[in-house]
């Protein structure tokens, strides 16, 4: 029961975030292999200690079929370890997707598997206060695996039916109106969450939505939610009814875990549940998972970056746009080790990584071809689209916030100052004042280039030289919802949708929208643009 008991291959990692790494690993005696989490122990608080030492406490009181098994915890200076279950077959939502038939009959099978392992944890006094679907995992990838129930971190045991104030925490879209309104709480946070995950299984989108964090949780306190037509026109009275329920803003009047396994939508899912193929279901679910993927990876690079940021080395200057984008690869494989953007495919974009894995003797891509080390980038984002998918989001912990300083505020306003001055120049057809705002080698992906990536700025200067300086016109901008992420020190990415009002050749007012995503990097105390990434009909007004 020594860590010499188990072998790690090299570079072989599972999963990592700023905290802890997942790695797999083989029991040398039997060559069975499992999960390993690795906690760097060597700085954490007191605090922290009695977070972990909670965590395998509560994990070793777990054994079910649907739930991720710890077999073993070993400490050693400087780190710990917690053995798991292997679990190979991925994200139960990503599983999903990639079926040839989906039904709301799977969604009740699911539910079930999963209201199986929260009846378990509530049994044993575990509330798990984090169902999310990033915390629902196949065993494996073959048809037919089990949904297992993972992530224990902000688990907490109560006795009996206990209720009481157990500290904020949660996912913000998962959190309960209890939790939001700071009562004491209890098992019946995990059954809203549940609600909240039934209803994304049948339709592909959550119940409460808002890019405002603030106005979210209004929604969520108030219970405000519906059943929109037409996707839900399909949806049998039943599972609206097993929603209903577990989204019951009363949590002494919501359903049960053990009331909802016998609920007919459930119990009697052959005969009750629907079979009819949910493709719909399944193209929403798409987009709700890459949002979530996306979120995911901003969120880690945030956390990465604060803590690399310390460094005094963080992005050196660099000439051009092959040298900042090999600064962003490099910064990437070093502060995030393995990075599996699995998700790809999803949004319609062909990458072959360019994080390979830590100290892997191959060449990052993003060294050696200019084109593809833009890619990197394609986690903060990953096209135009992708900003619609972009909304606030906290990280939350009754230990650990996620403290933005009031610094980014300022830096974030000042990205948005500067992207209104490059519109601005180009509603006034200023190619001067425009170039000056742009690397040289500027690349960009935008309707009028037929779907390739052009280089340089001539391809741009065509439409100042032949349309804009010409066009005597007023034009009038407005930036909507600009989303900005904070690259290290000298790089921010920015995603807005842009509404541009002007007259036709006719005389007439007309109003066109583009989504847009820019890079900017800050080269001797200026913002230059390094990419850009526009959607919507080609229209050279709206540029």
């Amino acid at each position: 029961n020594t860590i010499s008991c188990v072998r790690m291959p090299a570079y072989y990692y599972l999963f990592l975030n700023a905290f802890s790494v997942v790695r797999r690993c083989v029991k040398v005696l039997s060559g069975q292999e499992y999960a390993a989490k690795i906690i760097n122990t060597k700085k954490l608080s007191a605090r922290d200690h009695q977070k972990l030492d909670r965590e395998a406490r509560i994990c070793r009181l777990l054994k079910h079929p649907n739930i991720v098994r710890l077999h073993d915890s070993i400490s050693e200076e400087g780190h710990h370890y917690l053995i798991f279950d292997l679990v190979t077959g991925g994200e139960l939502f990503e599983d999903i997707v990639a079926r040839e038939y989906y039904s709301e009959a799977d969604a009740s099978h699911c539910i079930q598997q999963i209201l199986e392992a929260v009846l378990h944890c509530h049994q044993m006094g575990v509330v798990h206060r984090d169902l999310k679907p990033e915390n629902l995992l196949l065993a494996s990838k073959s048809k037919g695996a089990a949904v297992k129930l993972a992530d224990f971190g902000l688990a907490i045991e109560v006795e009996g039916d206990q209720q009481a104030w157990f500290g904020f925490a949660g996912t913000p879209g998962y959190l309960s109106p209890e939790v939001l309104r700071k009562d004491p709480y209890g098992k019946a946070v995990d059954l809203w969450a549940c609600g909240v995950i039934l209803y994304i299984l049948l339709v592909g989108y959550p119940p409460f939505w808002d890019e405002d964090q603030h106005r979210l949780y209004q929604q969520i306190k108030a219970g405000a939610y519906d059943f929109p037509s037409p996707e839900w026109d399909t949806v049998t009275p039943e599972a609206k009814d097993l929603i209903n329920k577990m989204l019951t803003i009363n949590p002494a009047k919501r359903i049960t875990a053990s009331e909802a396994l016998k609920h007919p939508w459930i119990s009697h899912r052959s005969t009750v549940a629907s079979c009819m193929h949910r493709q719909e279901t399944v193209e929403c679910l798409k987009k709700f998972n890459a949002r979530r993927k996306l979120k995911g990876a901003i969120l880690t690079t945030m956390l990465a970056t604060r803590n690399f940021s310390g460094k005094s080395n963080t992005f050196q200057k660099t000439t051009g746009l092959a040298g900042f984008c090999s600064q962003v690869g490099l910064w990437f494989e070093s502060c995030l080790g393995c990075l599996v953007m699995d998700w790809c495919p999803i949004l319609g974009v062909s990458l072959t990584p360019c994080v390979a894995g830590l100290g892997s003797s191959s060449p990052c891509p993003a060294r050696d071809k200019r084109h593809q080390s833009t890619c990197v980038c394609l986690c903060l984002c990953v096209n135009a689209l992708s900003f619609l998918f972009i909304s606030k989001f906290t990280l939350l912990d009754s230990c650990s916030m996620l403290i933005v300083p009031p610094c980014f505020a300022v830096r974030k306003q000042e990205i948005i100052k500067v992207t209104e001055q490059l519109i601005e120049a180009i509603s006034n057809g200023d190619f001067e004042s425009y170039a000056k705002m742009c690397d040289p080698s500027v690349t960009a992906f935008e309707p009028e280039a037929l779907g390739n990536l052009v280089e340089g700025l001539d391809f741009h200067r065509f439409y100042f030289e032949n349309l804009w300086s010409k066009n005597s016109k007023p034009v009038h901008t407005t930036i909507l919802n600009p989303h900005i992420h904070l690259i290290g020190e000298e790089a921010a990415c920015i995603a807005y949708i842009r509404i541009t009002q002007y007259i036709d050749t006719n005389g007439m007012p007309r109003t066109a929208q583009s989504e847009e995503t820019r890079i900017w990097h800050r080269r001797d105390g200026k913002w230059q643009i390094v990419h850009f990434h526009r959607s919507g009909s080609p229209s050279a007004i709206a540029k």
